[in-house]
């Protein structure tokens, strides 16, 4: 080992002077060809000068010697030493290692010279671009040549060890395979291995043996564990979605026998609302009542398994349980979540996606296939469900009918105005700060159902429908701003980040805005942080547009992205809006508060006005209002009612 370490060493040794002799040998000839080229033009233009009459054009003149000798730099000046022409230069055309070497030697030089006879005085410096490329160049290939020589023997040497450690590797493999297949026999390895011929030659095997024998139990144990602990979540207990994968795998991709059975997928469709408007703490709960009644449901199917794929979703597998049987499991998920929903709160609580499976089918197109029927299932109706048969995704006719029925849907509510708009009202902290309501819009269908508006709007920018939805929406809050008579009243509205950015949008949005000034002056368009960022060049537009009428924005969502303040200096929003994580839980976290003052304090030093989102107790009322933040919203202050 120290043999290697030496020759190593020498080796790196090799290829660094080799490399600093080149370097320097490359480096003093680009010197000397940059001094002989600069003396000699010196001479050259010397003469020029000596040449020039006073009736020539001085302009002129400097053009002509700068093309003809490739100058970078020309500065001509007359007795006085008042500037004739000039030009400067900036090296930008030299290749990175001619530039990092100009940076430290320079070997392009100011030049200078005088006319005898007019008084001129002139400096320049040549372009040296060629020359420079040619050193680089020459140095990159000989580096090159050098690395190879250097790390030949060292491959050579490599190989040359594994060799021989595979050669002593498979001898002592071989022995011990000799005396594994002799005490096989009798079952008495511990004994074989203990003999004369193995402890005098290879005692690390007789004590690897040892402690493997006392340590085998223990790491099963802990694996089992940590196995467990890993397949777990920890908010429902289920298993979550590498155990999924792995009894999938196991039961169904790659079983050994014939099977079949029903994949269903329940999606949460209200849970980002949930955690947004009351506060992660809700959230989890809401997964966890949806997962109870998960329970419920299948209880009664033998064999059945349920786990939680990711934060919204769960998945229920139904061995040897046909399609066709699985449609009253739909039936039973609709009729318990509809009946959850009347004690809540909420628009929807889940839908179902249903699709059958059987031996050797694989995971991603059946995943493919059941997302498609929780589109089709989301579009239809309150916590519907959809059965997706094979016959309908044939030769992939239909494979994208969840995003036609979506289109229609978004089409269907766009064409009749199908909304319903809520608000929730920002309280103030003190009577001397601005806080505003939020208006909110929900989405029907024709049958008067509302939709999960995460899906919606989620579905609409993936339809490129954003900008319409978006245009509804504020259509539908200035009408009834106007027909309320709310026009001494501030109002927030949602604005999607892609509408924003889109130009056609701003237009109508400054046109419409325009026709009435005294509504626009009181509203704050809410656009998230993370969007913002996307393209800031586009947002800056948008928010000046958005001050030009007379209107406010605000950064919702503010804190996730951790965007810096100088980006909220350039584009000068009126408000933040910081996110419900910051104050979850605020009341007992310090280094949470800590942030959140220093958030206040450099918000307001610019002059944004700060608000909270997700307050859910009078504790976290009392803290907002303690680190001085401007305005507080959530479930505690005040839920959404309807406009």
């Amino acid at each position: 080992m120290a043999g290697l370490t030496r020759f190593i060493t020498i080796q790196v040794f090799f290829c660094v002077l080799a490399t600093a002799l080149t370097g320097y040998m490359l480096n003093s000839a680009l010197h000397q060809y940059a001094n002989s080229q600069q003396l000699k033009v010196q001479r050259a233009i010397d003469l020029e000068l000596t040449q020039l009459t006073p009736d020539q054009d001085i302009e002129a003149f400097a053009k002509n010697i700068k093309l003809q000798y490739s100058l970078d730099k020309l500065i001509i000046k007359d007795k006085e030493n008042q500037s004739i022409f000039s030009h400067q230069g900036n090296q930008d055309y030299l290749p990175i290692l001619a530039k990092k070497l100009q940076e430290f030697q320079p070997f392009i030089r100011s030049q200078h010279g005088a006319g005898s006879d007019l008084g001129l005085k002139i400096e320049f410096t040549l372009r040296l671009e060629q020359a420079a490329e040619i050193m680089q160049n020459a140095f990159l290939i000989l580096f090159l040549v050098i690395l190879v020589m250097a790390l030949v023997p060292f491959i050579t040497l490599k190989l040359t060890l594994l060799q021989a450690s595979n050669k002593v590797g498979d001898a002592i493999s071989n022995m011990v395979d000799k005396y594994i297949e002799a005490d096989n026999k009798d079952g008495k390895l511990d004994s074989s291995l203990a003999d004369g011929t193995v402890s005098n030659i290879f005692p690390s095997i007789v004590r690897l043996n040892t402690f493997l024998k006392r340590k085998q139990k223990d790491i099963e144990a802990s694996a089992l564990d940590i196995k467990r602990e890993a397949y777990k979540d920890t908010v429902t207990g289920l298993g979550n979605r590498n155990l999924f994968i792995e009894h999938y795998e196991h039961q169904v991709e790659n079983a050994e026998k014939p099977c079949f059975g029903t994949l269903a997928v329940v999606r949460c469709t209200e849970l980002s609302l949930i955690n947004q408007t009351r506060g992660y703490q809700q959230g989890d709960e809401y997964i966890i009542d949806v997962s109870e009644l998960i329970a419920q449901a299948i209880g009664t199917y033998s064999g059945s398994a349920c786990y939680r794929l990711n934060s919204s979703d769960f998945a229920i597998l139904l061995m040897n349980v046909p399609l066709k049987e699985a449609e009253k499991l739909g039936e039973v998920l609709q009729s318990k979540f509809t009946e959850f929903q009347q004690h809540v709160e909420l628009t929807s609580v889940a839908n179902t996606g249903i699709v059958s499976f059987e031996t050797g089918k694989p995971l991603s197109p059946l995943l493919a296939q059941v997302d498609t029927a929780l589109s089709m299932a989301q579009s239809k109706t309150t916590n519907g469900y959809h059965i997706q048969k094979e016959s309908d995704l044939l030769d992939n006719v239909s494979a994208s009918f969840g995003n036609q029925n979506w289109r229609q849907v978004i089409d269907d509510v766009l064409n009749n105005s199908r909304i319903q708009l809520m608000i929730q009202t920002i309280m103030p902290t003190s009577r001397s700060a601005k806080a505003y309501s939020e208006i909110f819009a929900r989405f029907k269908t024709s049958e008067d159902h509302i939709l999960p508006t995460a899906s919606f709007l989620a579905m609409s920018e993936k339809l490129n429908q954003h900008t319409h939805v978006d245009r509804l929406v504020i259509e539908e809050a200035i009408n009834a701003i106007k027909t309320r008579n709310l026009n001494d009243q501030f109002f927030g509205l949602n604005v999607s980040a892609k509408s924003a950015h889109d130009e056609q949008f701003s237009i109508w949005l400054e046109r419409r805005l325009l026709k009435d000034n005294a509504i626009a002056a009181k509203l704050i368009f809410e656009v998230s942080e993370f969007g913002l960022q996307q393209n800031v060049k586009a947002s800056k537009r948008f928010i000046d547009m958005v001050h030009r009428v007379g209107a406010r924005i605000t950064v919702e969502r503010f804190g996730v992205g951790l965007t810096s303040f100088k980006f909220f200096r350039d584009l000068k929003p009126d408000f933040i809006k910081m996110d419900a994580t910051y104050t979850r839980g605020l009341e007992e976290d310090k280094n949470n508060q800590y942030f959140m003052r220093l958030m206040v304090d450099l918000a307001h030093r610019i002059g944004v006005t700060v608000l909270a989102e997700g307050i859910e107790s009078q504790e976290e009322k009392h803290i907002i209002e303690q680190l001085c933040l401007d305005g507080a919203q959530g479930y505690y202050i005040e839920k959404p009612k309807e406009i």
